[in-house]
């Protein structure tokens, strides 16, 4: 009873079933999901109250003669309601030793991890297997009145970690079971549904392929069972007088004049029709090879080669709109008549006259000097035969224009007019879609507000200058510049005044770098330029002229700068001479810039070592403007050495 590998019933019963057993599955995790981001808040929420709860108690008033904070010591041994669902609550020193614990024996000890605990981060809360974990610095403003000094900002680290919620618990097994019960149920209605397609729809059908197969092998007596009135019974039914009406046929005779007439109707429509199939297969071939190329000379070149071999057409061009507004032609066959380059205005020609109507124009002679577009018809051919101009259209706009030229007067048919009118329309859609695609990749690699390459193209170029440079052991510096006191300038004059002067001070750098160098927008109000073959000292003399023509444009007078002028800070690395890597060496160009910003801004500066130690890096706004570079890591705040 079972249904077949290959019948209706399966494929329905497949059709029905697996979009439900995704949506179901798909349904339960989505829910599975947020339930355990509901109760991971949750437990996150009480872990950080009862942090705050014990962290409170190190602000309680302290009797006369008292240990220094018992109250803590008392509220961390104790056993209450609040404290049962904690796993581990522990006060560690600032050298990560353990001060006070709710398990005994560990006071005084280090802690194994005091390293990642006693860091100077803020109050933080994460998940584990094990529970919740919360760790808060305790100091500060609050403990001011009883430690004095630099120590009263970090006196030591609370560490709560609470176990697994029972309703986390409880939710996952509720959940187990619906899924269970879920499932269950999906496989009865599967088998329920498999059941009635076998009785009701398999079956029958299996009963009438029977019937067909005899009928195939020469049974035409043969007839299928009509009981009932559904779609299969009808099919039999069907069936039935269709075998009937061939066995009359049989017995019938053939009328002889009916099959000659016949035949020669066939015979006159068989030129017709491979005239019909040579203009089909011509039509998938242009349309397999302009959708299997997208780089428009290529495309032309094929175009060409079909149109010449297949039509018989030996003078043909193709002419595409130029910046200028006019006609200009790309291609041309003949190659040697050059008529590659020439234009044609709209409206000028029978071509410009194609464009401007949106028609196709034919001339079936264009010897005929009385015809309204006898002035430059030919486009480059002979000046005898047939023209047909055909443009090409997308979207009504022209894109160019097609020209096909034979030497025999009146050389097109109307099915040919209509065949290369179709060629022109597929061309023109192919023409669209390749310079959307150039287009598309020109974006995915400019930055739109300067129009100067953006960060992945940047970091492309990098690395193959990198290369190039250790290839050939030559040098490569790097400039990064940043526009300084940006921030006060976009909340005096507004974003908008930010976009300009990003605009025109990209536009200071780009006319003073060579044409070998790489100029890109690296983030924010930051830029960065390669300079390939260039040392450290010339690039140093390089980052002087930019930010000495920054300094000196007039229009980059700015009222609300500290100094009435938009002004640069740059930094500068050199490989190999500072790093051998692209991330170190972005760091280092990184480090750089920020000692020309410690060192007072409108500033060039040299990469030395160490300086990556002591960024200088501003707290704020603005150092969120600038994202980290790819594949690096952010430098340490100061004061605090690399990892």
């Amino acid at each position: 009873m079972a249904l077949g590998p290959h019948t209706v019933g399966r494929k329905l019963l497949w059709s029905i079933a697996l979009p439900g057993l995704i949506v179901a599955l798909i349904g339960g995790g989505y829910f599975w999901r947020e339930m355990r981001r509901a109760v991971q808040d949750a437990a996150h929420r009480e872990a950080l109250a009862l942090a705050e709860f014990i962290a409170s108690t190190f602000t309680l008033p302290q009797a006369d003669r008292a240990h220094p904070h018992s109250a803590v010591a008392e509220v961390i041994a104790s056993d209450t309601r609040l404290l049962r669902s904690v796993a581990e609550l522990r006060v560690l020193t600032p050298d990560g030793r353990i001060r006070w614990s709710r398990q005994r024996g560990e006071e005084g000890t280090l802690h194994p991890e005091r390293e990642r605990l006693t860091a100077p981060t803020p109050e933080t809360a994460r998940s584990a297997r094990e529970g919740t974990e919360v760790v808060r610095p305790l100091g500060g403003a609050e403990c001011a009145d009883c430690h004095t000094g630099d120590n009263a900002q970090h006196l030591g680290v609370l560490q709560v970690r609470l176990s697994e919620p029972l309703l986390s618990r409880q939710l996952g097994s509720v959940f187990h079971l619906a899924m269970v019960s879920t499932l269950v149920f999906g496989l009865m209605l599967t088998l329920a549904t498999a059941l009635s397609l076998h009785f009701f729809l398999t079956r029958p059908l299996r009963r009438l392929t029977g019937n067909m197969r005899r009928a195939e092998e020469g049974d035409v007596l043969v007839r299928a069972e009509t009981r009932g009135t559904d779609e299969i019974s009808r099919l039999g039914a069907a069936f039935n007088q269709m075998l009937a009406r061939i066995t009359s046929m049989k017995v019938e005779e053939i009328d002889t004049h009916r099959d000659l007439a016949v035949t020669k109707e066939k015979l006159a429509l068989k030129e017709k029709l491979e005239e019909r199939i040579t203009e089909l297969s011509l039509l998938f071939d242009v349309a397999h090879s302009l959708n299997s190329t997208l780089d428009l000379q290529e495309m032309f070149e094929r175009i060409t080669r079909l149109v010449v071999e297949r039509l018989k057409i030996p003078n043909f061009s193709i002419m595409l709109r130029n910046a200028d507004g006019n006609l200009e032609i790309r291609t041309a066959w003949p190659h040697h008549r050059g008529s590659v380059g020439l234009t044609f205005a709209f409206g000028e020609g029978a071509c410009g006259r194609a464009a401007e109507t949106l028609r196709a124009v034919y001339l079936p002679d264009v010897s005929d000097r009385s015809s309204i577009f006898a002035k430059r018809n030919l486009v480059g051919g002979t000046d005898h035969g047939s023209l047909l101009a055909v443009p090409m259209v997308h979207m009504e706009a022209v894109l160019g224009v097609m020209n096909f030229q034979r030497p025999e007067v009146a050389g097109f048919s109307p099915e040919e007019l209509e065949l290369l009118t179709a060629v022109a329309d597929q061309a023109a859609t192919a023409v669209k879609n390749a310079r959307l695609h150039s287009e598309t990749v020109l974006l995915t690699q400019t930055d739109p507000l300067t129009g100067v390459p953006n960060r992945r193209h940047l970091f492309n170029r990098m690395e193959a200058e990198l290369a190039r440079a250790e290839r050939y052991s030559t040098p490569l510096s790097m400039l990064m510049i940043d526009v300084d006191h940006f921030k006060r300038l976009n909340d005096a004059a507004g974003h908008r005044a930010g976009d300009e002067v990003l605009r025109k001070v990209c536009d200071v750098l780009r006319t003073r770098v060579r044409k070998v160098d790489t100029l890109a927008r690296y983030g924010g109000e930051e830029f960065m330029v390669l300079l390939p073959q260039t040392a450290k000292e010339g690039a140093l003399e390089v980052g002087e002229k930019l930010r000495r023509a920054v300094l000196e444009t007039a229009a980059l007078a700015a009222p609300t700068q500290p100094t009435g002028h938009i002004t640069i800070s740059i930094g500068v690395a050199s490989f190999p001479l500072d790093a051998t890597e692209q991330e170190t060496l972005v760091d280092c160009v990184d480090a750089a810039l920020y000692a020309s910003k410690r060192g007072g801004r409108n500033k060039v500066s040299a990469y030395e070592p160490g300086m990556e130690i002591h960024p200088g890096r501003e707290r704020g706004p603005h150092s969120s403007t600038r994202p980290a570079a790819e594949g690096t890591f952010p430098l340490p705040p100061p004061g605090v050495a690399k990892a």
